[in-house]
């Protein structure tokens, strides 16, 4: 099957969107099927998103996109048509689908009215009720017209649900690459007190970074990730050791060499850096919110609280092994598996019915 992406969040960008489709991608080749993603690099007219400079937006993608669309179906890259986001490019594909007659799956991966309404919160918090509201309408409003929408977790399930969202679901889960996230010898960090608690991940205001940082910790603190609130964290917390980016083995080494992974987000739709994290052989501490709730499933994996301090202190005292840790892991969270879900809810609103295998 040949599938068709059409996703704000594409490369040179370093995220969850970008990590899963590129995963995705990878592993369905190998069994011959090809994701074909249409992203921001794709045109010449884009700007810098507010406060990330760099994520690019697409302008005039409403008049330009149908055409990329239209030649991938001329040239059968297009049997089934998924948009991964709602931003400019992904509604300019939900009106060329829908004034078409194209069906489509869309995925929820992000909580863009959390994140609208945690940057209008430190000006007015009843503004910040209005525009998460609106925001969320609208989001229903665009999942609700695909045909088939698909979500990480049973929570996320759930929460959708009951704010009226059409019941078309499709569970997606997420995978890691487990020749990279495994246990292993602590190679980094060699000079820092211990214990060591690790944060990985986008360093902005959405992430609740700060109830991590200000946790008391008689060890060192760690934030793994760039992003636009690095500069004043830095600032802010000299304490704190900021690596930057970091990816490939060396953000494994990072992952392995910590001893307690921090995941204070309260707006993330699933998490990829608990599970990485937990590969690792690190026990898990986060808010019982969508995403940890559906990984950390028992003690062993790491501790969920209201109280983040409370939280990442009982997460380091987690029983059992790392081994047993990444093995949970690893056994689960596969992009194998990812991608068979992926392909199956492709599959359900495919426009062109797959070829038969040649004999």
């Amino acid at each position: 099957m040949k599938i068709l992406c059409i996703s704000d969040a594409w490369l040179p960008q370093v995220n969850g969107v970008v990590r899963t489709y590129q995963n995705v991608a990878r592993t369905l080749e190998k069994s011959g099927h090809t994701l074909k993603v249409i992203g921001p690099g794709d045109f010449l007219l884009t700007i810098p998103a507010p406060g990330y400079a760099e994520i690019r937006l697409v302008l005039l993608a409403r008049w330009t996109l149908p055409r990329l669309i239209e030649a991938a179906i001329r040239n059968g890259e297009a049997d089934s048509i998924h948009i991964a986001t709602e931003g400019p490019l992904g509604r300019a594909a939900h009106r060329y689908c829908l004034r078409n007659q194209i069906p489509f799956s869309t995925s929820y991966h992000t909580q863009f009215p959390d994140y609208l309404a945690k940057r209008v919160e430190k000006f007015s918090v009843p503004l910040s009720r209005i525009v998460r509201n609106f925001s969320l309408s609208s989001l229903k409003k665009f999942h609700s017209r695909a045909n088939l929408t698909m979500v990480s977790t049973p929570s996320l399930e759930k929460f959708l649900a009951a704010e009226g969202f059409a019941p078309h679901f499709h569970r997606f889960i997420r995978g890691i690459d487990a020749s990279l996230y495994h246990t292993g010898p602590k190679t980094e960090f060699t000079d820092l007190k211990r214990p060591i608690a690790l944060y990985v991940g986008r360093v902005a205001l959405e992430k609740n970074i700060e109830a991590f940082l200000d946790t008391p910790w008689d060890g060192s603190k760690v934030v793994v990730g760039s992003g636009p609130a690095l500069s004043s964290l830095q600032h802010r917390y000299p304490d704190v050791v900021f690596t930057g980016l970091k990816t490939s083995t060396s953000l494994a080494d990072h992952y392995r060499s910590a001893d307690v992974f921090a995941f204070p987000s309260k707006t993330d739709t699933f998490g990829i850096t608990i599970i990485e994290a937990l590969a690792s052989g690190l026990p898990v501490a986060g808010y019982p919110v969508t995403g940890p709730v559906d990984i950390i499933t028992s003690a062993d994996l790491g501790a969920l609280d209201e109280n983040f301090p409370q939280a990442l202190n009982k997460a380091l005292t987690a029983p059992g092994t790392p081994e047993i840790r990444a093995a949970k892991t690893a056994d689960f969270y596969t992009w194998e598996r990812a991608a068979e879900q992926f392909l199956a809810g492709s599959r359900k609103v495919a426009r062109v019915p797959e070829a038969a295998p040649q004999k």
